[in-house]
């Protein structure tokens, strides 16, 4: 049997996306532009849109923003497809401006959540929107999503509403929300939208679409991988599993413990993750089941026996799983996790643990009660796009710049309306989609899905070629050769069985599995090719390095560090500390060290003066006061000094996101007793406050509070003006938030990568842009040294 070279080749149970038949309006050919307007219409020569896209953000035609991706696969395919960009949500009005789609309409708030969009970590309003010509804000409503749905059903009430996006993605189930503090609906009752498609959805937007043009009637698409939508009652032929409680009695089925590799969750279940033989779950504590039974138990000590539980194999015969395709399990209902924080975090472990296409099952929730109950419908996640089918969305024919209408008097995009975002990733190229991190701060894995859905070298090269001829401006640099991360391109599980078998929630957490590929071949070989090309000078790598990776491929590490680093390479710690590191789900410090040490070696090989920067999260769930003081050490040993902060930011459906409602770790297993771990949550502007001083604990605006605290935590040892020390005892008479000290030390400053701005006499500079790496788009106007433009995929 030829095995497979890597997770690209694996073959997907789905149609292709390429096999279907055209749309009739094929004939009208490529737009240069999606068209805004009616003129642009008639210039097309349409006398209608067969869909209409509603976005919160500018149009750029880019892959890199969603809309653009999604207008040209849906054109690609033979609609017509108009877009209405940052409309006034005041009316219907301007949702009139295209006509009446005839097919539906695709609804999104745009490439990043409109409150994170809106509000910084502190829940204060943002000026800016990096997403609109000008930097200019307050261009799009909160929960956009919500708005646009309620619009576009106002201006035409019979035409589907298909939503979609990250807002909308992350938001399918009931969510806590951090702006309100409470738990609020699916957004798919919130929008009362038909459908709404999850995750990235080319291939769930490709059948609905023809269905849809086949006349088939919206409510009746209720078998697409990746939707969710709203139905009062289970169909029948549906085996239906009750998971609205915990702790009841019932068969104990184990649930996988991500603290464990893979062969050890295999040898506590008695089998080998190596072979084909069936495994079987065992309650805690009990022993792995043995032929010779409880005859062969030996007695203790104390002359008592210790029982063993045997599986009786004629039970296990006749024991018979639904199909998995007919399997939904039931959720506990809105109601319930709106009032229950237990029950809340049970239903997010579950939903976790759904995630992986192979074997996920559908899930259900109930909202409402009485004759207002109805179930929001979840469909288990898309089938992952092969190489060539991302061959495919990469190559469709995109202008790569904003909109015309966009341009200043002199018909250019870089200048008074400049659109912050597209400037970031004009010269960037995006190779891969998903990550399997696992990182519970970040939920772009629940969006682009744990296996990595990588583009063939080929396409890559032609559009690094596209970007060379066709991009105005280009110097010869290419900021970006990346995405989630920079180095998962080709990862995945060694075979397709183990990759559809696997429930694990990250795959190098603790370690990394040993059924995971870490051949970085294909990665170098891009990498030295496309610095070949004629006319590229160098090729950059902005996206955030998983460096525990890095460190099985000594060679990659030499290819980056000796011709792929402008000076300074980011990479994410998050933190020293076991304690924020658990429940972070991040590698220990130790592997920082020793991919410091490698890329020393490589950068004085090359003769080159490079800065490796560390970006650490302050008040992550889990992080007592001590873990910062202890961080906070850590930095003025090595030498570092933040210029801004990164605070948690709980996103929705992120798993560290519920350790912060409901104060619970639902990595180790939901329980009302005991069992259950409780985590220390940093709530509070005070606690918060220290956090961030932690970090930037050279500040002098930040000593006083630093002292109080020391002397509070019994480290008053700290305070003192020595070099030993964390702060001195003296307060400078200016102390408005500069970073002066009394003399000039040998401290490495580090750039921000974050939202949060730091006190300064000099106000930020319009359009100005640094960027954070949580799976969160970039912000303009941030005080501080711009970095490297970094990956374009986690827009």
């Amino acid at each position: 049997m030829n095995a497979f070279v890597d997770v690209s080749l694996f073959p997907r149970a789905a149609k292709p996306i390429t096999s279907y038949r055209p749309f009739w309006a094929k004939r009208f050919g490529t737009a240069p532009f999606l068209p805004m307007s009616r003129a642009e219409m008639e210039q097309l020569g349409w006398d209608s849109c067969d869909v209409v896209l509603v976005t919160g953000d500018a149009y750029v035609d880019h892959p890199s923003f969603g809309m653009a991706v999604i207008g040209r696969t849906l054109e690609a395919q033979g609609f017509r497809v108009g877009i209405i960009a940052q409309p006034d949500w005041q009316s219907a009005e301007p949702f009139k401006a295209l006509g009446k789609p005839n097919l539906f309409w695709g609804v999104t708030a745009g490439n990043m959540d409109s409150m994170i969009n809106r509000y910084t970590a502190d829940r204060k309003i943002r000026s800016d929107d990096a997403y609109t010509p000008g930097a200019e804000g307050n261009r799009r409503p909160d929960r956009a999503a919500i708005v646009y749905s309620q619009r576009c059903r106002e201006a035409y009430k019979d035409v589907p509403i298909v939503l979609g996006g990250i807002e909308g993605s992350l938001r399918r189930i009931a969510h806590y929300d951090y702006w309100s503090d409470k738990v609020r609906r699916s957004i798919v009752v919130d929008a009362k939208c038909d459908l709404l498609l999850f995750g990235n959805a080319e291939r769930a937007l490709i059948e609905v679409a023809h269905r849809l043009a086949a006349r088939e009637p919206v409510e009746n698409i209720t078998d697409v991988r990746g939707t969710a939508f709203v139905r009062r009652t289970t169909p029948e032929g549906w085996f239906e599993i009750d998971s609205s409680e915990v702790d009841q009695p019932g068969p104990v089925e184990a649930h996988i413990n991500p603290y464990q590799t893979t062969s050890e969750q295999a040898a506590a279940a008695g089998g080998s993750c190596s072979g084909p033989d069936t495994t079987i779950s065992i309650a805690d504590g009990a022993q792995p089941a043995r032929a010779s039974g409880q005859n062969d138990a030996k007695p203790a000590s104390d002359g008592t026996h210790k029982l063993t539980f045997v599986p009786n194999p004629a039970l296990m015969g006749k024991r018979k799983l639904p199909p998995l395709e007919r399997t939904v399990i039931r959720l506990p209902s809105y109601e319930q996790v709106k009032s229950d924080e237990v029950l809340y975090a049970h239903a997010n472990r579950v939903m976790h643990l759904e995630t992986n296409p192979g074997n996920a099952r559908a899930m259900v929730q109930a909202h409402g009660e009485g004759t207002t109950a109805r179930d929001v419908w979840l469909n288990p996640p898309p089938i992952p796009l092969t190489t060539a089918e991302m061959d495919y969305i990469f190559d469709l024919p995109y202008a790569r710049s904003p909109h015309p209408r966009y341009a200043d008097e002199k018909g250019r995009h870089d200048g008074a309306t400049k659109i912050p975002a597209w400037e970031m990733i004009r010269f960037s190229i995006n190779i891969m989609r998903g990550c399997f991190g696992g990182c519970t701060f970040c939920s772009i894995t629940e969006h682009e899905g744990r296996i990595i859905q990588s583009r063939s070298e080929d396409s890559i090269i032609r559009e690094i070629e596209d970007v060379r001829d066709k991009v105005q401006g280009f110097t010869g640099t290419i900021s970006d050769l990346g995405g989630p991360t920079a180095n998962m391109y080709r990862l995945g599980c060694r075979t397709p069985e183990i990759e559809a078998a696997c429930r694990k929630p990250s795959c190098v957490y603790p370690g990394i599995c040993q059924n995971l590929t870490t051949n970085h071949d294909p990665l170098i070989k891009i990498y030295k090719r496309g610095r070949a090309i004629k006319g590229v000078k160098k090729i950059l790598i902005g996206s955030g390095l998983r460096y525990d990776l890095a460190l099985e491929s000594p060679e990659y590490v030499k290819e980056l560090v000796q011709h792929h680093v402008g000076g300074y390479l980011k990479i994410a710690p998050e933190h020293t500390e076991s304690g924020p590191l658990t429940k972070m789900m991040k590698p220990g410090i130790g592997n920082y060290d020793k991919f410091k040490t490698l890329f020393e070696k490589y950068t004085a090989e090359a003769g080159k003066k490079q800065y490796l920067i560390p970006y650490f999260i302050a008040a992550h769930p889990g992080t007592s006061d001590e873990d910062m003081m202890n961080l906070a050490i850590w930095l003025k040993k090595n030498g570092f000094r933040a210029d801004q902060v990164q605070t948690f930011y709980p996103s929705p459906m992120a798993t560290a996101t519920t350790m912060f409602h409901t104060r619970l770790n639902p990595l180790k297993g939901i329980h009302r007793d005991e069992r259950g771990e409780k985590v220390d949550v940093v709530r509070g502007e005070k606690r918060r406050r220290l956090h961030k001083a932690f970090l930037r604990y050279h500040d002098p605006a930040n000593w006083p509070l630093l002292r109080e605290a020391l002397k509070s935590m019994g480290r008053a040892d700290l305070i003192g003006n020595g070099k030993h020390h964390l702060i001195p005892t003296f307060q400078p008479l200016n102390t408005g938030g500069g970073c002066a000290s009394r003399k000039k030390d040998n401290f490495l400053t580090i750039p921000s990568m974050v939202t949060e701005k730091v006190p300064s006499k000099a106000g930020p500079k319009p359009g100005q842009i640094l960027t954070q790496h949580t799976g969160l788009p970039p912000r303009a106007g941030i005080q501080g040294k711009k970095p490297q433009k970094p990956n374009t995929s986690k827009r």
